[in-house]
C-alpha cells in the first residue's frame, strides 16, 4: 500500500503529525450536519468493459446523509471528479428521508450500464433507493416490525457481497433481520444479544457477526440459527461495543470498539478472548474503523481527537505497543470513516457539516 501523500516515513513518536499537500485532501461542505456516507462501485471501472482497456473511471459517486436531530433529514448524491479534484453534489439525486440515517450504502456490486444503482439506507425502517438518469426512485420500505405502530430504530446494516438479495439489519431491539431484498421478505431473524444490537457485519453468504450494549462479539451462521460464538466480550462489564469491522482480506481477523474507549481493539477469531492487539494510540473516544480494503495489515480508525490514523499491524505487537503509521488531523471530531474497495486510494471522513476524501 502506497501511503506517500499521507506520511512518507514511519512515524517516530505519536505526537508526529503529517501535513497533506492540497491534492490530498478534497472537502466538500453540506448545509447539514454529516453522518452516513458511502462509495457506489464504479460500473467503468470494472473488467467487464474490456473495450476501454481497463480504463479507471474518472467520476465517483458517493451518498452522504444528514445528522439532524428531527424527522427531516436528506440524502445527497455527490460526484467525485478525481481529474479535476471536486466534491460536487447532484440536485436532481438529492431526496429527504426520515430521520438521520444510520448507515447508507450502495449495492456491493457495479450496477451493469443499462441498469440502475441501488442504495440502501437504515433508520426507521431499511430502505432501498434506485437512482437511473438523473432520478431517484424509492424501491422498498422494509418493514419487520409485527405491530404497525412500532418499530424499533435500526442501528446499522451490512449487504451481503457474496449474496447480493441479502442484507443484514442490527436494532436496538435486541434482534438480527437478514431480509432477502429481491422478494422482499425476511429470511431470518433471532435475537442476537442481551441488550441492544449496535451494529453488524457479513462475513460469507451464510455468516455474520453483531456487537452489542452487552459487550459482547457474537458471530452467527444461519445453517445453525439456534446457537452463536462469543469471540470477545469487553473487559468491563456492559461496556458497548459500537463498531464492528471484518476484515473481508482476511476472514480471521476483527476489529471493534468501545464506548466511550480510545482503543481499536484486533480479533482473530480462532483465539477468541484475548484480543491480538490493542490500538491505544487515540487521544479521545474512537468512533469508527475500516479495513483496507486491499491490504489485509492495515486499518483505518478515527475518532473525538479529530485524527483519522492509519495502522500497519505488526505480526508480533512490540512491549511498547503500536504506532499508526500515519495521522490525519481534521477540523473537529470524526463521527465517520469509511474505506471502499469502489475507491481503495482515498478514505472518507465525515465531521461536522465536511465531508473530506484523504489520499492514502
Amino acid at each position: 500500500m502506497q501511503n506517500h501523500s499521507i506520511l512518507p516515513q514511519k512515524m517516530e513518536n505519536s505526537t508526529q503529525e503529517s501535513h497533506l499537500r492540497s491534492e490530498s485532501v478534497v472537502t466538500y461542505e453540506s448545509p447539514y450536519p454529516l453522518y452516513a456516507v458511502s462509495f457506489c462501485p464504479s460500473a467503468s471501472s470494472s473488467s467487464s468493459s474490456h473495450h476501454h482497456h481497463h480504463r479507471r473511471a474518472t467520476h465517483h459517486l458517493l451518498a452522504v446523509g444528514s445528522f439532524i436531530e428531527d424527522y427531516n433529514n436528506h440524502v445527497d448524491i455527490l460526484t467525485f471528479d478525481e481529474g479535476s479534484l471536486t466534491l460536487t453534489s447532484n440536485p436532481t439525486l438529492s431526496f429527504s428521508h426520515p430521520y438521520p440515517p444510520t448507515k447508507l450504502m450502495f449495492h456491493p456490486h457495479p450496477p451493469s450500464l443499462s441498469s440502475p444503482t441501488l442504495l440502501a439506507s437504515s433508520a426507521d425502517f431499511l430502505r432501498l433507493y434506485s437512482l437511473q438518469n438523473d432520478t431517484v426512485e424509492p424501491v422498498s420500505v422494509l418493514n419487520n416490525s409485527k405491530s404497525s405502530e412500532f418499530c424499533a430504530p435500526l442501528t446499522s446494516f451490512d449487504w451481503n457481497d457474496v449474496v447480493p438479495r441479502r442484507i443484514g439489519t442490527s436494532s436496538i431491539d435486541t434482534t438480527c433481520t437478514v431480509w432477502d431484498i429481491e422478494k422482499g421478505v425476511v429470511e431470518t431473524q433471532l435475537i442476537a444479544h442481551d441488550k441492544e444490537v449496535y451494529d453488524i457485519a457479513w462475513g460469507e453468504a451464510g455468516v455474520f457477526s453483531s456487537v452489542s450494549a452487552d459487550g459482547s462479539v457474537r458471530i452467527f451462521d444461519l445453517r445453525d440459527k439456534e446457537h452463536s460464538t462469543i469471540i470477545y466480550e469487553s473487559p468491563e462489564p456492559d461496556t458497548p461495543l459500537l463498531r464492528l469491522a471484518w476484515n473481508k482480506q482476511d476472514l480471521r481477523y476483527m476489529a471493534t470498539i468501545l464506548m466511550d474507549s480510545n482503543k481499536v481493539v484486533i480479533l482473530d477469531i480462532r483465539s477468541p478472548t484475548m484480543p491480538v492487539a490493542e490500538l491505544e494510540r487515540h487521544r479521545a473516544s474512537v468512533n469508527a474503523i475500516a479495513w483496507a480494503p486491499q491490504s489485509c495489515r492495515h486499518i483505518c480508525s478515527a475518532g473525538d481527537d479529530a485524527q483519522a490514523l492509519i495502522w500497519d499491524l505488526p505480526t508480533v505487537a512490540g512491549p511498547n505497543g503500536i504506532d499508526p503509521m500515519s495521522v490525519y488531523s481534521a477540523g473537529s471530531e470524526i463521527n465517520q470513516l469509511q474505506w471502499s474497495a469502489a475507491q481503495p486510494d482515498w478514505i472518507a471522513i465525515a465531521f461536522a457539516n465536511k465531508l473530506q476524501l484523504l489520499k492514502v
